[in-house]
């Protein structure tokens, strides 16, 4: 069974990978408004706006990190959406293969197209000024709380995918995702918010994985944060996994 899944996960994901491939347009897009943003912030902004850190783009580079993933996500949702009515996947069902197969294809696509988009951004924000001198270490546990942050929208953009009436729909469920870094510590420290404000941003999950990355690429030490990323992270996705294959089972039965 467990190799029949993988096989044909694997099958699918190329496949699914070639349409992207085809269509690049997709990754620059994710890459390139939050490189718009951060050349807003940081070159019109950003001297108005005391951190504590020397470079303001070492300071939000985290959040745009968070901002691309959300952005990518809504293609996932879109091309899972578009699938679905074209009636591919009744074409998939009557093959003899793992059903589950055919999400988790469109989960890795996600995966892969999220973090070309995040070496993108990475690279643009080097040429910004960012620098760091965290080690390979360091570096590799960054990169693990990116991938399972993405893991955990891409599983929200699968319910999307799959509950959507329409096209827009099936992409709007992205926008809370990518305007929630605006009320964290990605662009300014929640010292400087309203009280009220202040507490739902210190009490969601963009801040403390924000804090852990931001802390991480500083070498300082993270503290809680990176445990309380981690938790959110997990959570979302676990939760996320389980609603989304309750969701397909009742849309293919």
């Amino acid at each position: 069974m467990t190799k029949h899944f993988v096989g044909d996960t694997a099958i699918l994901t190329g496949r699914s990978l070639r349409h992207i491939t085809r269509s690049m347009d997709t990754i620059i897009t994710t890459a390139v408004t939050p490189i718009a943003m951060m050349l807003l912030f940081v070159y019109v902004f950003g001297g108005a706006i005391s951190t504590g850190m020397d470079n303001y783009v070492n300071y939000l580079l985290p959040g745009i990190l968070l901002i691309t993933i959300a952005s990518g996500t809504a293609y996932t949702s879109y091309r899972l959406f578009m699938d679905m009515k074209s009636g591919i996947f009744e074409r998939f069902h009557s093959m003899p293969i793992t059903r589950s197969s055919v999400l988790w294809a469109h989960v890795l696509t996600s995966l892969v197209a999220n973090m070309t988009s995040l070496v993108v951004v990475v690279l643009a924000a080097v040429l910004m000024g960012f620098r760091s001198g965290a080690g390979v270490l360091t570096w590799l546990a960054v990169v693990g709380v990116l991938v399972l942050f993405t893991l955990a929208l891409t599983w929200l953009a699968v319910i999307a995918g799959l509950s959507a009436k329409t096209v827009d729909g099936a992409g709007a469920f992205a926008y809370p995702l990518i305007f929630l870094p605006f009320i964290s510590s990605a662009f300014v420290p929640t010292e400087t918010m309203p009280r009220a404000v202040r507490a739902f941003a210190e009490n969601q999950p963009a801040t403390s994985i924000v804090n852990a990355i931001r802390d991480l690429f500083a070498q300082r030490p993270v503290g809680t944060d990176i445990w309380i990323a981690l938790a959110w992270c997990v959570g979302i996705l676990i939760v996320a996994y389980m609603w989304a294959m309750v969701t397909y089972r009742r849309r293919i039965s």
